[in-house]
């Protein structure tokens, strides 16, 4: 485990670097957020401003949300939820199978930025078809604005951000070959395909291989801000340089709409049926920047200055968390967090999105929110300390007595520990960030009869302080997935149940008795 050295430890700091800036840029300092201070103030502190359920709808596909735009039948019905009562943006016509829309992103124009055509100053939502188009849909009307169609060779499958509203990663499904071919004991040396675009205008950067001759028996990889991370079913992770390999290891330049040569086949970049021909083909090992260990390959990378979160690389080490310093791998003072807990689910842990260099870390009856500061007097050295923690609401004494009665007659007590998930105990399920209120939003449920009942809460980021709470009117079954969204005047609810049934409810504020 370790940096391998100097040289790829400056790659890998000149790459983190760019995340920084990159981060900084999209998340919004307080004093210039776009909503206004007055409406944080009107939605803490007016007691009448309250939530009202004011749609609910069910569906047999999967209901997805970004951005007050609300999406049905894999993306192609939109509607808004930006009004007292969301309203269709638009359908799309219906399709087969293999045309239907697997994945998507909305990508929204950065402000300042100079775009080649008027209709790219509008949100768009980028998409991937079952049979490898990539789309760019208007936003409001539906109308299909580009089309590239990737090719053949492989099944295309979800789309990712490598940077945020910038770079999109194309992923294609792993290939394990054919049933005769895996009878056959033959090993497939491609894993899989990393389609690689920039934005707006839509631009190849390329289509890297993931090959197991050159990575060895690698389980799954993925980019993320210009790093390559690749995963190893031993709990091993290795990031590389993407920039680096691209450019290393690409055979040639491709241009989308360009005539190109490939393989003895002569067609147009990205159009039917040529497609795009996988043009990095990585062949020796490239530069490794770092690798480490960790239970279930969970690494992450954070903090003021870089530091990363591991779980030792045993089954017996679930929950526990191991925060070291990039540098050198050193942990910091304190850098072992474990929830004293006992529960069915485990408790989770991540840097804080709001760029404070903060750490998260939710367990079934609280909220840590831990600081990363200097040691005194040693300013090469980092300790973790608890800046504030949110306490679900539930009594102390962990302990049920059962009184049971004998044949004889005999009254007999047992006592026994409840676990901290109980249902019939307030835990928490959701925790989240609004970086428009700097407000950090909790989701607590309690098993009350047969019915769930949730609140979302609301607390102060830079204390924990309990600012609003707002009750769900819907039972939350602690058994389903759930999702949930607050976005300024909207409190969104998602949820799964058994067979494929989708539910959305959604919520407005009202003030006063009068919808916002």
């Amino acid at each position: 485990m370790g940096l391998p050295d100097a040289f790829s430890f400056m790659l890998l700091m000149s790459s983190l670097q760019t995340i920084i800036l990159k981060v900084g840029h999209l998340i919004k300092p307080k004093h210039e957020g776009r909503v206004k201070e007055g409406f944080k103030i009107m939605f803490l502190n007016n007691e009448s401003t309250k939530f009202k359920n004011v749609w609910t709808t069910h569906s047999r596909s999967p209901i997805a949300y970004e951005r007050g735009r609300i999406y049905f039948d894999n993306y192609r019905r939109c509607v808004s939820s930006v009004a007292s009562e969301p309203r269709k943006l638009y359908e799309m016509p219906k399709c087969s199978k293999s045309e239907k829309i697997e994945d998507a992103l909305l990508w929204e124009c950065p402000v300042g930025d100079i775009l080649p055509n008027s209709a790219d100053y509008k949100s768009s939502l980028i998409a991937l078809t079952a049979h490898n188009w990539l789309l760019r849909i208007s936003a409001t009307t539906g109308k299909i604005l580009e089309k590239i169609y990737l090719g053949h060779y492989c099944k295309f499958r979800y789309l990712s951000w490598d940077t945020p509203q910038e770079v999109i990663a194309v992923k294609s499904a792993q290939n394990r070959g054919s049933a005769v071919v895996r009878q056959a004991g033959i090993q497939q040396p491609i894993l899989l395909y990393l389609a690689v675009f920039q934005v707006l205008p839509f631009s190849l950067i390329g289509i890297l291989e993931i090959n197991k001759k050159i990575f060895g028996n690698v389980t799954d990889a993925t980019l993320s801000h210009g790093i390559l991370i690749v995963m190893y079913n031993s709990g091993l992770v290795r990031l590389y340089s993407f920039q680096t390999i691209a450019e290393q290891f690409m055979q040639q330049k491709l241009d989308l709409g360009c005539a190109c040569r490939w393989g003895g086949t002569t067609g147009t970049v990205g159009e039917s049926p040529f497609g795009i021909p996988c043009n990095i083909k990585i062949t020796d090992t490239p530069p490794l920047l770092f690798e480490v260990s960790s239970l279930e390959n969970a690494f992450q990378i954070g903090g003021h200055p870089w530091h990363y979160i591991i779980t030792p690389n045993k089954k017996k080490q679930k929950g526990v968390f191991h925060i070291c310093a990039l540098k050198d791998n050193s942990l910091a003072k304190n850098g072992i967090q474990e929830m004293d807990c006992c529960s069915l689910e485990s408790d989770w842990i991540y840097f804080h999105p709001d760029a404070s260099g903060r750490i998260i870390h939710v367990g079934p009856n609280q909220v840590k929110v831990l600081k990363l500061t200097e040691i005194e007097n040693n300013s090469s050295q980092h300790q973790i300390s608890e800046d504030f923690v949110i306490l679900a609401n539930r009594e102390n004494n962990k302990n049920e007595n059962v009184l049971t009665v004998t044949a004889s007659g005999r009254v007999v007590k047992k006592s026994f520990n409840l676990l901290d998930d109980d249902p019939e105990q307030e835990t928490f399920k959701v925790v989240d960030y609004e970086d428009e209120l700097d407000l950090l939003s909790v989701v607590a449920v309690t098993q009350i009869d047969a019915e769930g009942k949730a609140h979302l809460d609301f607390h102060c980021n830079e204390y924990g302080t309990l600012l609003k709470s707002i009750p769900l009117v819907e039972s939350w079954d602690v058994t389903y997935s759930h999702e949930v969204y607050f976005d300024r005047d909207l409190v969104l609810h998602i949820e799964q149940k058994p067979n494929r049934v989708f539910s959305c409810y959604v919520y407005q504020m009202e003030t006063n008795g009068s919808l916002i």
